[in-house]
């Protein structure tokens, strides 16, 4: 499968030869497939881009995936390119990378970060895309979107000075959440994580490993990233008196149990949401969401993030991945899809 590598060209008119393009299409529970569809022409103030990677959220596109997206949040839970309505058909995702090759003159050759589907070229408004500053690596890049999720948590949260926090669930998210956590003046942070394999992960972000027993019960805060019932249960107990606790995980249709009777009411815990579809509170009339993706992109640089990207594949072997991430076959934080057309490093996996 191959691309053809035409030099990018400038264009605000009608393209006059018919294009198409490569998509990742959830077709059912736990069925996926790529699928060619027409590639508009752009319109003025549009863009088209040439995927070079995409990241797979697991979390979050494995709810997709196995069609756990409830009813009554599917309409809140589009991706901001999504194509098709839960649970199926539809094209979805959110972590694309790629290189601007027609639109106006100053974005021609630019790389890119959209929050776009897993599909080799696609048109969208100049407004989606977010210019990849100097000094971050295209396919580093992917993880924008994945920052982005953990510093409006942050801006959610509103960490102080001297602070103990924990972050429980050492998966893409949580470890994105530690890692911005990682630079600010606390007096604790440990990533709270039940797999000992992690250890080597977690301690290569610079933030302490602990398993849930061992874990300080004193928390000023604590974010919540497991998407487990255990993991939800254990944040409680680990904050300590008014404490808070935010949560991040996003369960789908599944049913939490939750241990309210104990001592949540006696100690004035609160739990409260977070999610990334509008810019937390506290930052919602300064930032826009344009301006969140720009700084999440540029928090990037740290070379530390790499550990993030666990494993590699190509674009048309992407409904394979979706089933080894379902069945447990592969097991990454985020697993890089390399497009037709972008140039392969030493040493990747395929």
């Amino acid at each position: 499968m191959t691309l053809p590598r035409n030099a990018p060209q400038n264009t605000d008119t009608q393209n006059t030869h018919p294009q198409t393009a490569l998509a990742y299409w959830t077709v059912g529970p736990c069925q996926g497939e790529l699928r060619s569809e027409d590639l508009p022409a752009p319109a003025q103030g549009e863009a088209v881009v040439r995927a070079l990677y995409s990241g797979i959220s697991r979390g979050t596109e494995l709810v997709v995936h196995e069609a756990h997206v409830p009813t009554r949040t599917a309409k809140a839970m589009r991706a901001p390119h999504q194509t098709g309505d839960f649970p199926a058909p539809v094209k979805f995702g959110y972590l694309s990378v790629g290189i601007v090759e027609q639109g106006p003159e100053d974005w021609i050759g630019q790389n890119v970060f959209c929050l776009h589907p897993h599909q080799d070229r696609y048109v969208v408004p100049l407004t989606s895309l977010t210019r990849i500053p100097d000094g971050v690596p295209e396919r580093r890049a992917v993880l924008t979107g994945i920052a982005e999720i953990a510093l409006n948590a942050l801006w959610e949260a509103g960490p102080r000075l001297g602070d103990r926090i924990a972050v429980v669930g050492a998966g893409l998210v949580g470890g994105m959440t530690a890692a911005l956590l990682r630079g600010f003046p606390l007096e604790r942070l440990q990533l709270v994580e039940t797999d000992p394999a992690k250890r080597g992960f977690v301690e290569s972000l610079g933030v302490e490993f602990v398993l849930p027993d061992d874990a300080h019960q004193d928390c000023d805060i604590v974010f919540h990233c497991s998407a487990t019932d255990e993991g939800l249960a254990r944040s409680l107990q680990l904050a300590g008196d008014e404490g808070e606790i935010i949560e991040m995980s996003w369960y789908g249709d599944r049913k939490v149990s939750l241990p309210l009777g104990e001592d949540f009411h006696a100690r004035r815990l609160t739990i409260r949401a977070s999610q990334v579809g509008v810019v937390a509170r506290s930052r919602r009339h300064s930032r826009t969401s344009r301006e969140r993706l720009e700084l999440a992109v540029s928090l990037l640089r740290d070379p530390i993030f790499d550990a993030f990207l666990t494993g590699e594949s190509q674009f048309e072997e992407l409904p394979e991945v979706f089933n080894g991430l379902e069945n447990g076959e592969l097991d990454d934080l985020c697993r890089v899809i390399n497009y037709p057309g972008t140039p392969q490093r030493e040493g990747n996996e395929a």
